[in-house]
């Protein structure tokens, strides 16, 4: 394998000269560095990154750490952190976490061995706290995405997650439904609390009682509970539209209440957070979608931006909009209809 050694000795110049031009710094004449790029050229050379990276105490690669990537939210965000990062000229590492904590602090570890610059990091729980810390301490900085950790100050990119469900709930409410239940992720998510906190606002703002026997709290992942499920169709007042907590619960929801014989919308509205995306061919929710491509871009900018000092010593929150998109999947409750 060619060195600069041997790059130096073709070129009669000092190691030392032949790494300031691999790493465009110091003082070298442009005819001396033109002729040792020709002779890099002509010897096939491949800078060693991990050595130059020893040299500017950088990496170039930065960190995407995930709760999902099945989720298409998060396939998105990854999509738009991904090309914000090579445009900059930086490689990212992906990281899934499954909403798991364990699994979590194995990507931390993991981060911390392979000396990125910096990482892009959506938490699993309240309780990532102490991983962030970690990232911290090895002073490795940070951009929360989507989910905020309580006790953690640092930058941010994230939606309006009670903003959002408030929009959807009255939407629904618009439709003529009055009651309305939630299936959400677990509360120990920053964005599941502010989407209960937009339901209960949506309900309070048009003088709706709230029933707690509504309120059901599972995890983002998947909806397989049709105990649960029973349970809220066998109430005395059963719902006549369900607000789900993402995509995926709403999946599942549709799935369990074809399974049950009931039709939607006909004979209930659903409705959730977050769109499908490119997955599905003939959209189908109301939803209210976020942009999730900017996500990820305005994360890795952000991120960039601390790690190189291009930004202001106080910590930075992008709020995205959203957008509520109506579609087939909610209607009018049938005794409202004409």
């Amino acid at each position: 394998m060619v060195t600069i050694y041997d790059i130096a000795k073709q070129a009669n110049v000092s190691a030392m000269t032949v790494s300031k031009v691999i790493n465009n710094t110091g003082k070298i004449s442009e005819k001396t560095r033109v002729r040792i790029k020709k002779i890099m050229e002509e010897m096939n050379y491949v800078p060693n990154s991990m050595a130059r990276s020893l040299v500017l105490q950088e990496t170039k690669m930065l960190s995407l750490l995930i709760p999902d990537i099945t989720n298409p939210f998060f396939t998105t965000v990854a999509r738009g952190a991904e090309d914000a990062a090579m445009r900059l000229g930086y490689k990212l590492l992906f990281g899934n976490s499954d909403e798991s904590l364990s699994k979590e602090k194995e990507y931390v570890d993991m981060v911390l061995s392979t000396r990125v610059d910096g990482v892009l990091f959506s938490a699993a729980s309240d309780l990532s706290g102490p991983h962030l810390e970690t990232l911290r301490r090895h002073k490795i900085p940070f951009v929360l995405l989507d989910r905020y950790v309580p006790g953690i100050d640092c930058d941010m990119v994230s939606g309006d997650s009670k903003e959002g469900a408030r929009k959807l709930v009255e939407h629904l409410i618009a439709q003529g439904h009055r009651r309305i239940a939630v299936i959400n992720g677990s509360l120990t998510v920053s964005t599941a609390r502010e989407r209960l906190a937009g339901y209960r606002e949506a309900l309070k703002l048009n003088d709706i009682p709230a029933d707690d026997e509504l309120i059901l709290e599972m995890n983002y992942k998947q909806f397989a509970d049709e105990a649960a499920l029973r349970r809220l169709l066998e109430l005395p007042e059963p719902p006549t539209a369900v607000f789900a907590g993402n995509n995926f619960i709403a999946v599942g929801l549709i799935r369990k209440l074809l399974e049950l014989g009931i039709r939607v919308p006909d004979q209930m509205s659903v409705v959730c957070f977050d769109d499908l995306g490119a997955s599905v061919i003939d959209p189908f929710f109301t939803v209210v979608s976020q942009p999730a491509y900017q996500f990820g871009a305005m994360g890795i900018q952000l991120l960039i931006d601390r790690i190189k000092g291009a930004t202001t010593p106080e910590w930075k929150r992008v709020v995205l909009p959203s957008e509520l998109i109506i579609r087939g999947s909610s209607s009018a409750p049938e005794s409202k209809r004409a």
